[in-house]
């Protein structure tokens, strides 16, 4: 299958994909010290409930996202999939790479036995709203954030 746990040589990839993001533009910087990214890097890959997956299209990054598993006391004590950072190069969009590592990180979670899946997307992705109902996720609550920086 061509999503795969993300490696180190992966980093510089994912956060340029992060960055190709009309909401996101500004918010990352991959041109010149990257140590922040490889602590978060290494944060991730030690941590047994996190993983950082890629999409491998013809041997080139063109995907990522980030899946974390959460316990929780709700749902009798239930494990909850969340995921983080979707994205696909705006060169593949369209041809259904979102939908296949969706459908494989969904796949994981009830493997896991989490009892549900979530994710947060920005007010301003309309186009990632629909994406999201078309697969199935429900816009069922309010997500609200605050900018601790």
């Amino acid at each position: 299958m061509p999503l795969r746990e993300a490696r180190r040589e992966d980093i510089r990839r994912i956060v340029e994909m992060l960055a190709d993001d009309e909401v996101a533009r500004g918010r990352e910087d991959f041109s010149g010290d990257m140590a922040a990214y490889d602590a978060a890097f290494d944060a991730i890959a030690s941590d047994p409930n996190n993983t950082l997956y890629v999409w491998d299209h013809q041997g080139a990054v063109m995907g990522c996202l980030q899946l974390t598993f959460i316990p929780g006391m709700s749902y009798h004590g239930s494990w909850i999939a969340k995921v983080e950072g979707v994205r696909v190069d705006r060169s593949l969009r369209g041809l259904g790479i979102g939908e296949q590592m969706m459908d494989a990180v969904i796949a994981k979670s009830r493997a896991r036995g989490c009892k549900q899946l979530q994710l947060t997307t920005d007010k301003r992705r309309t186009d990632a709203q629909r994406f999201y109902v078309r697969l199935g996720l429900d816009a069922s609550h309010e997500g609200m954030k605050i900018n601790l920086l």
